[in-house]
């Protein structure tokens, strides 16, 4: 007598028998199969009738989307008749003859735990009507194929949402890229908003801040770090790489530069200038010019903060050839000390030649010390530079030199 007619196992060994173990949770009586496929559209209309009455969610979706669920529920059912119809077959094909009824867009609409629970809802569908699906004596089968089906279901709806996550994570890495990029050559056209839409960013007001890096690897983890930290601060950020720059687009805060503070621990060495805010991301190309302004010219000061206002750069950036920095300080500090008078900007430039000694003014310019005192006081008035301030005395004097250039005979 053979081994295995002693020992009651049949022939075949331990490979025959995972054969027929695999195969086994699939075979599903034929008359079973006849009776589900016959009620294939009453499962269907069941399933989207249960997911009304039970998922608060699809009830408020709209009725294009349902529709679209409505189809990828029937397909569900379809294709679990045609895997028990084929027993021969491992593994059902769910990803492509499920998911693939609908729309890329609806991942978006439909989370993937949304999904598992609609798949839920199917399944119960299906569980609760076996007493009537299946042939006599056919119960246990059909459940157990039942339960098969519905992991790879639920393996095929996590491949599908993961494909479109990396998908969408890719698309949406191009996009802010281009967002960034627009902003930095000054673009404002109408097709911005839509890319900045198309990444949910609606907030405002805006700011831009940029900064040196180094390597495309630490600047990939930088900007996670700064969407987790500002995520947390309840900020929105959009970022992209300039050559070795960073610039990051900060929405709101009417206060970037404590938002900067946050975040500068995340930045190598080197500065840290924050743009002026801007109301919108239509204004945003301004804050954009002014922050890489104020990093191309940020080595002019090594003492400078960090992070520090592009406005608080603006000598440096004007002696860089900054053409807006130029702008302001004669529109904001020259002008006005021109509209106080000839006698406000002699004792002003007196003033910072004699080393801001209010006695040697006052003697080079034969008056008491006490005009010099009052005529001082209207130079911060005018222009909110305070001249005994060294940092605010060398933006005066850059103030007066660049409006003199300006106003020369061409």
């Amino acid at each position: 007598m053979s081994t295995s007619e002693q020992t009651g196992r049949p022939r075949g060994g331990r490979k025959a028998r995972a054969a027929r173990d695999a195969g086994a949770g699939s075979r599903v009586d034929q008359e079973t199969v006849a009776r589900i496929e016959r009620s294939t559209g009453s499962l269907g209309t069941a399933a989207i009738a249960s997911m009304d009455k039970r998922l608060p969610w699809f009830r408020a979706m709209s009725a294009e989307n349902r529709s679209w669920l409505g189809l990828v529920a029937q397909a569900g059912i379809a294709a679990f008749v045609d895997w028990i119809r084929h027993p021969e077959r491992d593994r059902p094909a769910v990803a492509g003859e499920v998911f693939g009824t609908a729309p890329r867009e609806l991942a978006r609409a439909v989370s993937l735990q949304q999904a598992v629970e609609m798949l839920r809802v199917i399944i119960d569908v299906v569980e609760a009507q076996v007493g009537e699906l299946a042939a006599p004596g056919g119960e246990a089968e059909l459940r157990e194929a039942v339960l098969r089906y519905t992991r790879e279901v639920a393996f095929g709806a996590a491949q599908v949402y993961a494909r479109t996550a990396e998908a969408r994570g890719a698309w949406d890495a191009r996009l802010e890229a281009l967002v960034v990029d627009s902003l930095v050559r000054g673009e404002t056209e109408e097709s911005l908003h839509s890319w900045a839409s198309a990444l949910n960013w609606s907030s405002s007001p805006v700011a831009v801040i940029a900064a040196l890096v180094e390597g495309e690897e630490t600047t990939a983890a930088l900007i996670d770090d700064l969407r987790t930290d500002a995520k947390r601060a309840r900020l929105d950020v959009l970022a992209g790489v300039q050559g070795n720059r960073l610039v990051v687009l900060l929405g709101g805060t009417d206060d970037p530069l404590s938002a900067a503070e946050r975040f500068a621990g995340r930045f190598g060495a080197g500065a840290l200038v924050v743009g002026p805010v801007v109301p919108d991301l239509r204004s945003a190309a301004t804050s954009a010019r002014a922050a890489l302004a104020g990093l191309r010219a940020a080595a002019a000061w090594p003492d400078a903060p960090r992070p520090v206002s592009a406005d608080e750069l603006l000598p440096e950036r004007a002696l860089d050839g900054d053409t807006d920095a130029r702008g302001e300080m004669i529109t904001h500090v020259y002008e006005p000390l021109l509209a106080g008078g000839s006698a406000l900007v002699d004792t002003l430039t007196t003033y910072l030649e004699q080393g801001s000694s209010l006695e040697a003014t006052a003697r080079m310019l034969f008056v008491h010390p006490n005009t010099v005192r009052y005529r001082l006081r209207r130079v911060t008035e005018l222009t909110g530079y305070t001249p005994s301030d060294g940092r605010d005395g060398f933006a005066l004097w850059t103030s007066i030199v660049i409006g003199r250039l300006a106003a020369k005979p061409a």
